[in-house]
Parts: C-alpha cells; structure tokens; sequence
C-alpha cells in the first residue's frame, strides 16, 4: 500500500516507517523538520534498506499538500504531525488548535480532492481526562484536562464526522506513553528543547546533559505519591500502526483503539528501571504539579487485541535499556535541528 507518513520523521513516526517497510509498503514523508531531522530518514534508509520519498512542508498549506497527492497518490495517510506537549498548550493554545485542529481539516480536504479514503490518527489518551474508572476503556467518558487532549479530542470528533459523511476509513489510536528506541540504537527520542517526557529527560540526566529530573508532584493519590502512567515501548506502538491500516483495509467508518500495556508505573518505578539499565545515579528534584496532569492512567486494550490482532510484548526492562543504548550512543542525538514548522510525532 501506499502510505503517506506526515511527521514522520518524528519519533513514533520514524519507527513506523521503519515497521512498514518491513511489510512492504511504499511510503512518503511530510515533514516540516522542526522537532525532527532528516538525518532520522537517511537512519531509516539503512535500517531497512528501503525507499523513503519525502517532502519538506507543513500539513496545513493546501498547496503542499496537493503536489504530495497528485506526485505520490497515497492510498492511505498515516497522521503523526502535530504539537504535543501537556504543558506548552495550556500557555499556547491557538497555536496547538491552529496545527492539530486545523492542520488535520487541511489534511482531509486534500485527501478529499485526492480520493484517498484511509486515515490513521496520532490520538492520545489524554482525551480521556480524569479516570472515572480504570482501565479506560474506549467507551469512557472524554473530558480531556489540558488543551493538547482537547485539541486530540476534537480531532477525533472531525476524523469520525468525515468517516461517516464520506464513506472512509478513521483509525483512531489513542496512545497512552510511548518510551524506549530501535533495537539497533540508531533511532531514538530526540526533543528539541528541553524534553517534556519523562523517559528523555531521565535519559539526558543519566548522560550528563541534565542537572536532576523534575518529579512534578509527589502528592498523588498514588502508592509511591508519583504519577502513574501506562507507558509502551516505541516498537510496539509502531507496529500497531501496521496493524491499523491491515484493519483500514477492511473496515469503514471511524473507531478507536487504546494502545497500551496495560500495566501502569510510577515515575518512581521508571527511574528505578533507569537507573538500573544505565547504572547512573540519575538525581531527582521534587517540584510542584504541572496543570493539566493526572494521577493515573491505565490503558485497557483488549479491543486492540481483538480487532487488530495486536498486543504489546516489551518489557519495562526494554523500555529503560533501549532508551539508555539510544542516549548513550546518540548525546546529541540527530545533530541541529534544520525546520521552521509544526512538530512530528
């Protein structure tokens, strides 16, 4: 199949690439390069020894995206390109509805004109907001407690509109907490500024880059006082992206999926695991609560499972050596940055 990978230079947008060649799918990237490098696609070429075509631009400017259309005719869109970073959108909020809201219209009406009918989302679960139960399941309740899970919800809501207007396909995957590298140690996560994940910032203290990592809140009504969440190795969540679009091929209309381990950790759990994999001390600061955060989340996937024949097999202990491999292999990661854009995913 044809596939067309917006942000995919991105973090979970490189390993997809990667996942997918290895299927045999033909694909493009759109990329503006600005949390992301094209270094990450020359990585990708190597690994896989494949073909990557890809297009320096923004999702939202129509008139990129109809040369991408008419030169590569895609029979299926994988959506990673978007901002998302829990904190920055409480401060920025027009900018995170300009491009996740309305970088994902632009990117419809162009599939539109093009006749592709086949969508896979970068969702999150943060649309789910406070647990009013856990696991969430896909049939909780979405009250997102941030601008960011507003802004993945409200995508939703117009992915799931056009399925049903036009008669295409919407896989929404709504990603709890993607961690870990490649196994070759070659692709990674690489934040451009100063990360807002836990799993990279842990990494950059760990290789000397970083003073201590910031606990934000110890207070939670958690068994250790730290948030939990349910975190995913990249590889995982890459391959349920192959998944999705086995199951696009088949299916109509829109439906959502949680991609998760099922298995949630605290922050105290994950630094544990870190500092056993880097053998670093990794200093830690408690600081207060960032708005917008929950205590828990736990992602119950069994729908996954069922329906797209997918389920995670890494481990907490491949999460932290993976990641560790990655960093200490990569300090600087992919080198300067050289975009002007949105961000990739």
């Amino acid at each position: 199949m044809r596939v067309l990978v917006t942000g995919g230079a991105g973090y979970i947008g490189s390993h997809t690439l990667v996942e997918l060649l290895g299927q045999a799918h033909e694909v493009c990237v759109l990329d503006t390069y600005d949390n992301s490098s094209p270094v990450v696609l020359d990585r990708v070429r190597k690994l896989t020894n494949g073909t990557v075509t890809a297009v320096q631009g923004d999702v939202r400017h129509d008139d990129t995206l109809n040369t991408v259309m008419a030169d590569f005719a895609p029979e299926a869109v994988v959506h990673f390109a978007g901002l998302k970073a829990v904190g920055d959108s409480m401060t920025n909020p027009l900018g995170y509805y300009d491009v996740n809201v309305n970088g994902t219209i632009a990117l419809l009406r162009a599939m539109d004109r093009a006749g592709c009918g086949r969508i896979i989302f970068s969702s999150s679960a943060t649309v789910y907001g406070e647990p009013v139960y856990l696991p969430y399941d896909e049939a909780h309740l979405l009250n997102p407690t941030s601008v960011y899970g507003r802004t993945k919800m409200v995508a939703e809501h117009i992915l799931t509109d056009w399925a049903q207007a036009s008669g295409g396909t919407a896989v929404l995957l709504r990603y709890f907490n993607p961690v870990g590298a490649h196994a070759s140690a070659t692709l990674g996560e690489d934040p451009a500024d100063v990360p807002n994940n836990l799993m990279p910032f842990i990494a950059q203290v760990a290789v000397g880059k970083r003073a201590h990592l910031n606990v934000f809140g110890d207070d939670y009504d958690t068994p250790d006082g730290t948030g939990q969440r349910d975190y995913i190795h990249v590889v995982d969540l890459a391959r349920a992206h192959v998944a999705a679009l086995d199951y696009a091929a088949t299916h109509t209309g829109a439906r959502a999926f949680n991609i998760g381990t099922g298995q949630p950790y605290s922050v105290q759990q994950m630094v544990a695991a870190f500092r056993a994999a880097s053998h670093q001390p990794i200093p830690v600061v408690v600081a207060p609560r960032r708005a917008g955060d929950i205590a828990a989340m736990q992602a119950d996937s069994r729908r996954a499972q069922v329906e797209l024949g997918w389920r995670a097999t890494h481990t907490l202990d491949d999460m932290a050596a993976s990641t560790w491999a990655w960093q200490s292999g990569n300090p600087d990661g992919y080198g300067p940055r050289t975009g002007d854009g949105d961000t990739s995913s």
